[in-house]
């Protein structure tokens, strides 16, 4: 078995703003594996600014793993621990290679009858217009669950934003939910906790910064409004420590973004424990091509969940690769007539 990889920039349609600042661009990276005919890929999803491995010496590690690739899977995956999206992209990688069909990860009535996945759409930060533009959009695509993300613009206009969705829709006929990415204080987290909840939502992303344990478990405590945890979860790569956050903390929630905390084995460990406190949980890709979007779907697909999902950022993107993958009326596709850009992948794979 011989392994390579490669970089690759994808080029955001529109400039894309969360509380971390503006994304025109977002770097990605492949692994390829070749064995005699066969050959599996894996995308190494890092964010810059945000993924616990945004390190100087990444490429070296994704070199390393390559260089050592024939310590099989499980090694790696042990010695890869604190690379989380390395972890993700061997994962994919592997299942890839031993696959018949090397895009079909996981198979089943997602990938072969065309049954979707109900998935969330999203709402980018920006000015007021563009906002509200964004949303006329989902709706008009037919998305009945929003999400929103707020802390960018003033707190007003967001909270004018929200009431209009909901003088127009209930909470029956759009679910809404939305992340601050850590924006509030926590002194001032409850209050506009509160002010948040005459809408009806369904649930805040992370609403204070990550790492204040304490601070968050009050917040989850008193909140009128349930809380889903998400950049908490990163970095944590323990699983005692992992048991100790949600045991302190006690989300309502957590959200799983793959390429952040582990890959597949890293949200299996998240979900059973979560289970095992009655905590929900949902899916979320982090900005990936169509390939790590194409795993997690057909991942998330696998554990059979029914709530709507965050894996519609695939459309985001100029030079995304061409997949069976499509969003439609609120839901996500693998459509068996749509076909992978092999082109553009042999040239990513050389």
């Amino acid at each position: 078995m011989k392994a390579n990889y490669n970089k690759y920039i994808l080029d955001f349609k529109v400039p894309s703003g969360t509380s971390r600042g503006i994304m025109t661009q977002k770097e990605t990276w492949y692994i390829i594996l070749k064995n005699d005919d066969a050959f599996g890929i894996g995308e190494c999803g890092i964010l810059r600014g945000l993924s616990v491995d945004d390190i100087p010496d990444y490429e070296q590690r994704l070199a390393w793993a390559c260089d050592n690739i024939h310590l099989g899977k499980d090694a790696l995956l042990n010695d890869l621990r604190e690379y989380p999206s390395i972890q993700f992209g061997l994962e994919q990688a592997f299942l890839s290679l031993q696959s018949k069909n090397p895009f079909e990860l996981f198979p089943s009535d997602f990938t072969q009858n065309e049954s979707p996945i109900p998935i969330n759409g999203l709402i980018w930060m920006g000015d007021e217009a563009y906002m509200l533009k964004q949303l006329e959009q989902k709706l008009k695509d037919g998305f009945g669950c929003i999400k929103m993300k707020i802390g960018a613009i003033d707190f007003e206009k967001e909270m004018a934003i929200l009431k209009s969705i909901r003088d127009n829709f209930s909470p029956e006929e759009i679910e809404l939910r939305v992340d601050a990415n850590g924006a509030f204080l926590p002194e001032e987290a409850v209050q506009k906790l509160e002010r948040l909840s005459k809408f009806k939502l369904h649930s805040i992303e992370q609403p204070i910064k990550a790492g204040q344990w304490e601070e968050m478990a009050k917040l989850c405590e008193k909140t009128p409004l349930p809380i889903a945890l998400d950049e908490e979860l990163i970095g944590i790569f323990d699983v005692t420590e992992k048991e100790k956050l949600l045991q302190t903390i006690q989300p309502q929630y957590i959200i799983l973004k793959p390429s952040l905390i582990g890959g597949i084995q890293g949200c299996k460990e998240w979900i059973a424990l979560a289970e095992k406190q009655d905590i929900g949980w949902w899916i979320t890709s982090a900005l990936e091509s169509n390939i790590g979007l194409n795993a997690i779907a057909q991942f998330t697909y696998a554990l059979g969940t029914t709530m709507p999902q965050g894996l519609g950022t695939g459309s985001l993107f100029t030079n995304n690769i061409d997949s069976p993958l499509e969003v439609s009326k609120g839901q996500i596709f693998y459509r068996q007539g749509n076909v992978w850009n092999m082109d553009l992948i042999q040239e990513i794979c050389t």
